[in-house]
């Protein structure tokens, strides 16, 4: 007897951005879900104050930036308004950035187990530890929302505008944690540079302080910061105030450059994970 032909299916990365294969990723989309699923039990499990930590980090870091910066540095004279509502609207879309960024860049890593065996679209990995923190969000909302009733601010129609700003979020986190997430599994030390861009990346974002202190002249090249035009336009639709279109225009742009440029190098480099993770 002959023995029938064998066959060899050989599964590669797709070598640019543009033949990313979206259907695979629908097509895993379950296994997604039980990645962020994962995520949050990790994140809570043996806990003691649980998904409460979701408020507690951005309301003590309000209360002392309203402290230092508000009532010691003045700042408090250039925002109309409660200075701590100011910043707390402020931290909700930051805090979901940088910790998304810092969990996705190490979300490979973390996950070496399951790359160097077993095969599925690596993307999913980042992604998955993106979407997690958006259950942090939603608690910390609440949490604004009681603030603005505290503060006697009233929700306006404005608000309707915050889910757009929330999604340029997610596309300048995912931009900025899939190609932090590359970067890692390549150069280690890439690690420790993410807690200290963050940091000079908050001060170079409208957090602490209004739109309205840069100079005109420098507000367009300032808004090449994704987050700039994104944090002042999630400010301005919660609790009210001007929102500078083109600023967040050229944000938005920014976002979505970042997150095509972040995708792209991440599918080229992507084959060579299982091998040096």
């Amino acid at each position: 007897m002959v023995d029938p032909p064998r066959r060899t299916l050989r599964l590669e990365a797709p070598r640019s951005w543009q033949t990313l294969n979206l259907a695979e990723l629908w097509a895993y989309r379950e296994l997604l879900f039980f990645f962020v699923w994962r995520d949050v039990k990790v994140r809570y499990k043996q806990t003691v104050l649980g998904a409460l930590w979701a408020i507690i980090q951005p309301l003590t870091t309000t209360f002392a930036f309203a402290l230092l910066f508000g009532r010691l540095g003045g700042m408090a004279r250039h925002v109309d308004g409660p200075y701590a509502l100011h910043v707390f609207a402020g931290m909700l879309p930051w805090t979901f950035f940088a910790n998304a960024v810092t969990l996705a860049a190490n979300s490979l890593v973390g996950s070496g187990h399951l790359i160097s065996k077993v095969y599925f679209p690596r993307l999913l990995v980042p992604l998955a530890a993106i979407a997690s923190g958006l259950l942090d969000f939603a608690i910390a909302f609440v949490g604004l929302l009681v603030m603005m009733a505290v503060y006697g601010v009233a929700p306006s129609a404005s608000m309707l505008a915050a889910p757009l700003f929330v999604a340029g979020t997610i596309a300048a986190a995912a931009g900025t944690g899939i190609l932090f997430a590359a970067l890692v599994v390549t150069f280690r030390d890439v690690r420790y540079i993410i807690t200290f861009a963050l940091q000079l990346w908050l001060f170079a974002s409208p957090v602490l302080y209004p739109l309205d202190m840069i100079p005109a002249r420098w507000r367009l090249l300032y808004a090449v910061n994704p987050m700039a035009g994104l944090v002042a336009g999630f400010r301005a639709s919660v609790v009210g105030g001007p929102a500078p279109a083109d600023v967040i225009l050229v944000s938005s742009a920014s976002a979505a450059v970042l997150l095509l440029a972040a995708v792209r190098y991440f599918v080229q480099v992507e084959r060579r994970f299982a091998d040096v993770i």
